[in-house]
């Protein structure tokens, strides 16, 4: 039965509390003003004093108001009809479409079972030569992007969700600047994948709880998905304002802080969402990719250096592009020997020459003077930079490979590559 209270004992900023019993932590609350009704979350609970996050804020809140307590958690509809639809943070829909309440499923659930996985064996092709050829995104691994502000970090994601080779795409937005959030919806639209595509986006103007909302609700949609033997990518943006957002709850709720002002679980936080990728043993798969900022081009900011304990890798965007120093994919070397057998040969050979192009670029820009090998590396750094590091290609991993023999063809001598003569008698091509 529904627990129901006229009381507000207090009102600061957007939480409110009440003296209850038999309530349970972040249970749902429905508010009832002269306004309208809204939503609430239990948050804190020090004996029968209650604290609730009011989804809509504070405001137009009077202590006279009723507080009816819903006997759950927040939940989110699960369903075929939820493919090519929009919500916002409290599960409600940003798209004027109709609101679903069939298959209620609770979010935030625990991680999956070891016992039921898989070690992950399986590549998720995205045609981004820079993630299928040289750090493949592998199905059911857990990987974070890390930016600074000002990168085509969502316009990165908007093109995997448009190439990914999977069967449903979740897309997880977080404080979100509306543009960003029309263009999503554009481009997914214009390139097709808006009909297997969910989209759960809280905007920077909408209320930070429903900001904390979004990972677990995305998460929750697709865990069911896989259940039906799909392959799912979930793709957040951006998980430093789910880690902002916690923080100011935090301060709300006057807990001791931690490192720069962060709740002393943010481990713990990202790690439980982070942690429901998986691979099931007999059905589908969870794949999670997620924008990470690092504010000042910081790694060592809280939220990305605990990030790097939890992911296996990471992808660094820089310049426009994704850069071969720094990004790591530590479950490639499960699907390289899978694909092409030339494929592990040519990524290190083309990555080690990257790198001695660079030491090039540095003695030129020096004023040093350029030997005949050292030409040669500033040819093949321009052509590798532009013809695959470019983030504007679009290359099947297959394409990829043969326009990196090409590369290496137009630049150096078969024996200049340091790759075994079998597989440049079988690949290379002629000038």
């Amino acid at each position: 039965m529904n627990k129901v209270y006229n009381r507000i004992e207090s009102i600061i900023g957007n939480v409110i509390t009440v003296r209850a019993e038999g309530v349970k932590y972040k249970e749902l609350a429905q508010i009832t003003t002269r306004f309208g009704k809204s939503l609430a979350q239990v948050n804190k609970i020090d004996g029968d004093i209650v604290s609730l996050q009011v989804f809509a804020g504070g405001q137009g809140v009077s202590t006279g108001d009723e507080v009816r307590f819903l006997g759950h958690e927040m939940r989110v509809s699960f369903g075929e009809d939820l493919l090519g639809r929009i919500f916002d943070g409290s599960g409600q829909p940003r798209d004027r479409g109709p609101a679903l309440t069939d298959n209620m499923t609770a979010i935030g659930g625990p991680s999956v079972n070891p016992t039921k996985r898989i070690l992950a064996n399986r590549m998720m092709r995205t045609n981004i030569p820079m993630i299928d050829m040289f750090n493949t995104l592998v199905v059911s691994q857990k990987l974070p992007i890390f930016s600074i502000s000002g990168e085509p970090y969502n316009q990165l994601l908007a093109r995997i969700a448009m190439q990914a080779e999977a069967d449903v795409i979740v897309l997880g937005g977080m404080g979100l600047k509306y543009d960003d959030f029309l263009y999503f919806k554009e481009e997914l639209s214009k390139g097709g994948a808006l009909s297997k595509t969910v989209m759960f986006i809280h905007t920077a103007s909408d209320p930070t709880v429903e900001c904390m909302m979004i990972p677990d609700m995305a998460l929750a949609v697709a865990e069911q998905f896989a259940l039906q033997d799909k392959d799912v990518l979930v793709l957040l943006t951006d998980m430093t304002n789910f880690a902002d957002a916690m923080k100011e709850i935090a301060i709300t709720q006057e807990q001791v802080p931690s490192n720069r002002g962060y709740p002393g679980d943010l481990y713990s936080q990202l790690a439980s969402r982070y942690e429901k990728a998986v691979d099931f043993a007999n059905s589908g798969s969870v794949t999670v990719l997620a924008v990470t900022t690092m504010p000042g081009d910081d790694v060592t900011h809280p939220v990305p250096d605990n990030t790097g304990y939890i992911t296996e890798g990471q992808y660094y965007l820089k310049g426009g592009r994704i850069e071969p120093f720094g990004s790591l994919s530590r479950l490639k070397q499960n699907v390289n020997g899978k694909t092409r057998k030339d494929h592990r040969a040519l990524m290190d050979a083309m990555i080690r020459l990257y790198s001695s192009y660079k030491e090039t670029l540095e003695k030129k820009n020096m004023g040093f003077s350029m030997s005949k090998w050292d030409k040669k590396l500033l040819k093949y750094g321009e052509l590798f930079e532009s013809r695959l590091m470019s983030l504007s290609v679009n290359l099947s991993l297959e394409d990829a490979l043969d326009t990196g023999w090409e590369i290496l063809a137009e630049c150096f001598d078969k024996n200049e590559t340091g790759i075994k003569s079998d597989l440049t008698d079988e690949f290379w091509h002629n000038k």
